[in-house]
């Protein structure tokens, strides 16, 4: 029974919980960090999203067990090896999403509302939509979109468009990221491991990648020199963050391009020393020149 739970809370990926960091963004670029009740509320939507992602990544493993029985590394999840019954895997998504998803408009109708719209898309995702090459990356750079969005929602705050641009261009690359390594790596079998695999090519995804790759830091060098920034943070030093964004889509074309190690980027970026570290140091950037208003100026 043990082993039962501790394969279902595995199941759940709290390491990708951080994805979910993009909930707590508009508290921060909205400069409410520092206000108590804003604080409570983001902390609080972080939590309900992170129930429901973990809802979807046990949907997920419900839905690929078969497939991931034949995958390398995927083989050893608690439900394809047999530790946690489907069945029971099922039941615990159902009930942590109707959970989360109620919590959520207790919280703010809105905020509940994209948490459902999220569970929604994902389920479409599960049950078919992961199948149609492109549009499979697109529902997951939407799902970051859906975060941020949500976030905003659950503190009651305007969101920018820059925002919601730079979040969907960065989502778009890591989604294609992550194709471009499960074609690399799967080989003969990539078909068995994800159907989609089969109407990719990895000229076309080398392409794909690098061209977003580039438009997302060309989008957020716009927003770190335009005339909103500088107004809303009264602050003319945000180009300074933009090192940061160009090493981390480097690191991740690394993570990404590594043939010899089967393991997902995205689940290999949040334990890269490199990667984290980087982005901390933009965070700990960010946060120094929005809220103590450095003297730095370019």
């Amino acid at each position: 029974m043990r082993a039962m739970w501790l394969g279902l809370l595995k199941t759940m990926r709290p390491h990708q919980w951080v994805k979910n960091g993009f909930v707590v963004a508009p508290l921060v670029f909205a400069e409410q960090l520092f206000e108590p009740t804003a604080l409570v509320r983001a902390l609080v939507a972080f939590a309900l999203f992170c129930l429901v992602s973990g809802a979807v990544y046990l949907l997920n493993d419900v839905r690929d067990v078969e497939k991931d029985r034949s995958h390398p590394v995927k083989q050893h999840r608690p439900i394809a090896s047999g530790v946690v019954p489907v069945r029971v895997a099922a039941r615990a998504s159902a009930v942590l999403a109707v959970g989360a998803i109620g919590a959520g408009l207790w919280l703010a109708s809105g905020f509940g509302i994209a948490m459902a719209a999220y569970m929604g898309m994902n389920v479409g995702y599960s049950f078919g939509l992961k199948n149609v090459p492109w549009l499979d990356v697109l529902i997951i750079a939407a799902g970051f979109l859906l975060r941020v969005l949500a976030g905003a929602l659950a503190i009651q705050v305007h969101i920018s468009g820059w925002l919601l641009g730079c979040t969907f261009l960065l989502a778009l690359f890591l989604g294609m990221g992550k194709r471009r390594h499960e074609l690399v790596t799967a080989g003969d079998g990539a078909t068995k491991q994800r159907r989609v695999l089969q109407f990719y090519q990895l000229a076309h995804l080398n392409l794909a990648i690098t061209t977003v790759g580039i438009a997302t830091v060309v989008a957020y060098a716009s927003y770190a020199f335009s005339a909103h920034a500088r107004e809303l943070f009264d602050t003319t030093a945000m180009p300074w963050t933009i090192p940061f964004i160009i090493v981390g889509i480097g690191r991740f074309l690394q993570l990404s391009g590594a043939a010899d190690d089967a393991r997902s980027p995205t689940d290999r970026m949040v334990r890269d020393i490199p990667f984290v570290a980087n982005i901390l140091g933009w965070g700990l950037l960010v946060v120094w020149l929005i809220y103590l208003k450095s003297g730095l100026a370019v």
